[in-house]
């Protein structure tokens, strides 16, 4: 018999330990189902405006209940009644609700009386049982009070709409004929123009309706036609015809409406009835289209071949699309709580919902290249949400940015904002810059580089006629003074004369991302961008003060507005922050966007050491950090305050990083159908969720992350273009979330101390190990672990 000795013992022992515990880590793996851990309502009110209906990944379709109240994403939990069910919506937008064309609505009518149908959408409205509500990816359901039951499931390009009648099988000999009404409008009711023709035969077990309609995008210039055909199924059709305003008849068969004197709004649409009772389902498929009525038809029968539509299968197809989205990540939760996986899984889940693949339903041009939309818009999805996808979804990626590319070809133009096909309003700088400069310094693959060198050089050098939808404006003096002056003189192009400071911002980080490609491609326009990228400097008014509620802040130095002669102008600092109220495009212009003076403050991504030199070193510099986010002047639900989260990062203190993602997670961003502190902008408040929970947070252009703790014990995500699996794991980790602060680290296996690291972390499959204490450390302190900034200590390198 062997003799072991006990310091072997103990080894064999620990050793098993690690493999049981590995086993059954393995075991918990392979009895995982992500959709268990999917909530499509987070967001769902309160100003999320997140899509909770059906969809597929990047799907065109996407099928929900319509709402009266928080209906800009559709379907709000807010207890408002239901108007209709639609199968085209935007996810997490603001302003005007967007798409929602076509509505269908089914209703008894009283006494089976066509006269006594509801069709205006006031009238039709209805409230919803609020214990009804089912919501997975690819499937929506919800019971109207009169226990109507709808549920609802997509494919690309069409929709496959149920209704459950209540009478369905009681056998009470009720004889009222379902009806199923389509109303030409939208969800904005922006309808300039429409047609319908309803060819359905009596006592058919079938029937079609076919039409189209002119519309106004939510957040933009122009207008957009969507054709629809809706075919219906499941019991003998007793007749059908029109409706206008609030009567119905079944003569004639087509109509045709438009906006009249005063720009009167006609409500209308077609109708058909069913002989009742009917004991089965009424179906209702619905293909969509921005080319043609017979291209929405023939995107329903080859998506979703009839008579007799196999709703459950559709379903299956729509979890297997899904499914394979989630599989590069993976989580050792370390014990956290079941709500804190549910706001990571369904956070991933809402990345994919925009933007939207409308590859073969472009109608302005035809190209081999892909064609995707709702980009709404790049200025709030740069940040993060397309970052992420760079890491979870790189292949995706990569066709957004050909996407973008293409349009640019097409148009003349990189988009700022893009949906419904039409051109969005510009927010703020040239924002498709900084996404292609994000792609190129992470190697995304398949991109035509000098194509993209020509399209943001394009941005930088060429006014657009109209800089409200595209392009830069203020070109003149932003390379003759070298800042966009307040009441700018600018007979190039038009656009609103506003956001000097902000502009002047973004200008100087789109010109930044302009000089990494220019360098990266050999090109000797480097340094003349390069200098350009400092431009904002030049609205630093060094002795101005904030005066809040009538007390001087204590902190001095912030951007303000400068006329054509060089001469200050004035914005109080606390100007469209939280304290003082929203400052939009429309509602009240500012030379500020969205945000304050206080929050430009740290908008400079590539100089950050710069902005702590001018603010007068790391102490007061981090004392008016946690100022901002204290006071109630940071507004967490807006995208330009997520990288002051980081910004610790830059003054040696990661660990204050890390503790201020800790006050916002899960304080504001939850489980909740209220768990997001803004509009969620097409998944950026999920992507924020997403990249503080792993730990590393990107700032997009560079090829930076900065690096806290994850919220979980370990999470690993598997490379779709190398096969390789990076992890990032946590030694003492704590559920309660007491150890935070990162006391050292090892980056596969060796000492690790920057506080940063490059996406190589995930394409070459590496792995981070922190440990963590409940204290602030000197790890990632020192100058040389800091991330890159253009300026070191205050010495400019420009």
């Amino acid at each position: 018999m062997l003799a072991l000795s006990f310091p072997t013992i103990l080894l064999l022992v620990h050793c098993y330990a690690i493999l049981s515990q590995a086993s059954e880590f393995a075991k918990r793996a392979d009895d995982f189902d992500v959709f268990e851990w999917i909530d499509p309502l987070i967001g769902s009110k309160s100003g999320g405006n997140v899509f909770t209906g059906a969809t597929l990944p990047y799907g065109m379709a996407k099928a929900a209940a319509d709402v009266d109240g928080e209906n800009t994403g559709g379907f709000s939990t807010d207890g408002s009644r239901i108007t209709g069910f639609s199968a085209m919506h935007d996810s997490g937008t603001g302003g005007n609700p967007s798409l929602g064309n076509f509505p269908i609505f089914p209703q008894l009518c009283p006494e089976d009386d066509l006269n006594n149908c509801k069709f205006p959408i006031g009238a039709r409205a209805t409230h919803y049982k609020n214990d009804s509500i089912q919501a997975k990816p690819g499937y929506f359901a919800v019971t109207l009070e009169n226990g109507i039951k709808a549920d609802m499931t997509v494919s690309e390009h069409a929709a496959l709409f149920r209704f459950d009648f209540p009478t369905n099988g009681t056998g009470n000999g009720n004889s009222v004929s379902p009806l199923i009404t389509l109303d030409l409008t939208d969800l904005w009711q922006s309808r300039q123009n429409a047609s319908i023709s309803v060819d359905v035969a009596e006592e058919s077990e079938t029937g079609r309706i076919r039409g189209n309609g002119t519309f106004l995008p939510s957040f933009g210039a122009g207008s957009y036609v969507m054709h629809f055909c809706l075919d219906l199924a499941g019991g003998k059709v007793k007749d059908s015809g029109m409706w206008a305003n609030d009567r119905a008849g079944t003569e004639p068969k087509e109509l045709y409406v438009t906006r009249g004197f005063n720009l009167f709004y006609l409500q209308a649409g077609g109708f058909v009835r069913f002989q009742g009772p009917v004991d089965n389902p009424i179906s209702a498929r619905m293909g969509i289209s921005f080319i043609s009525t017979d291209q929405a038809c023939q995107n329903a029968e080859r998506e979703i071949p009839g008579p007799d539509f196999d709703f459950d299968g559709l379903v299956t197809k729509a979890r297997e699309a899904w499914r394979p989205k989630f599989e590069p990540i993976s989580i050792e939760t370390g014990g956290v709580n079941d709500s804190m996986q549910v706001s990571f899984w369904s956070a991933i889940y809402r990345t994919m919902i925009s933007p939207q693949d409308y590859t073969g339903e472009n109608p302005h041009w035809e190209s081999s290249e892909p064609y995707f939309d709702s980009f709404y818009c790049v200025w709030d999805m740069w940040r993060v949400q397309l970052p992420f996808l760079t890491i979870i979804d790189p292949t995706v990626q990569s066709k957004l940015v050909r996407s973008l590319l293409d349009i640019y070809q097409h148009r003349g133009w990189l988009p700022d904002c893009s949906m419904s096909t039409s051109k969005g309003w510009t927010q703020g700088g040239s924002d498709a810059d900084n996404v292609l400069v994000d792609a190129y310094v992470k190697n995304l693959t398949g991109i035509d580089w000098e194509l993209a060198y020509e399209a943001i050089v394009n941005d930088a050098e060429n006014e657009p006629l109209q800089w409200s939808i595209e392009g830069r404006g203020g070109l003149m003096s932003w390379k003759r003074l070298n800042y966009i002056p307040y009441l700018d003189y600018d007979y190039l192009g038009f656009g609103t004369n506003s956001r000097s400071i902000s502009r002047t911002l973004e200008y100087s980080y789109n010109d930044f991302c302009l000089a990494t490609l220019a360098k990266g491609l050999g090109k000797d326009t480097y340094t003349k961008y390069l200098s350009r990228a400092g431009n904002w400097q030049n609205l630093f008014k060094v002795d101005q003060e904030s005066i809040i509620n009538g007390t001087d802040s204590g902190f001095t130095g912030f951007f303000q507005p400068k006329y054509l002669n060089g001469t200050w102008g004035y914005q109080d600092p606390i100007a469209c922050s939280p304290l003082a109220g929203f400052c939009s495009l429309t509602s009240n212009p500012s030379e500020t966007f969205e945000s304050s003076c206080w929050e430009y403050m740290f908008f400079v991504p590539h100089d950050i050491r710069r902005v702590i030199s001018l603010l007068g070193g790391p102490e007061t510099f981090l004392r008016r950090l946690d100022f901002f986010h204290t006071s109630g002047l940071a507004d967490i639900g807006n995208e330009p305050v997520f990288l002051t989260v980081y910004m610790p990062h830059y003054a040696g203190r990661p660990g204050l990083s890390a503790k201020r993602a800790h006050s916002y997670i899960p304080s504001r961003f939850n489980s909740s159908h209220a768990g997001l502190p803004g509009n969620d902008d097409s998944g950026a408040m999920a992507s924020f969720t997403l990249f503080t929970c792993m730990g590393l947070f990107p700032n997009p252009g560079q090829n930076v992350y900065f690096i806290i703790p994850p919220f979980f014990e370990a999470i690993s995500i598997t490379n779709q273009l190398t096969n390789k699996t990076a992890t990032i794991r946590n030694v003492n980790f704590d559920k309660e979330y007491k150890n935070i602060y990162v006391q050292s680290a090892k980056l596969n296996g060796e000492p690790y101390t920057k506080n940063w690291i490059g996406h190589e972390f995930f394409t070459e499959g590496w792995t981070l190990e922190l440990v963590l204490g409940d204290k602030e450390s000197e790890w990632g302190t020192r100058e040389e672990d800091l991330p890159p900034s253009l300026s070191a200590g205050g010495t400019e390198v420009l």
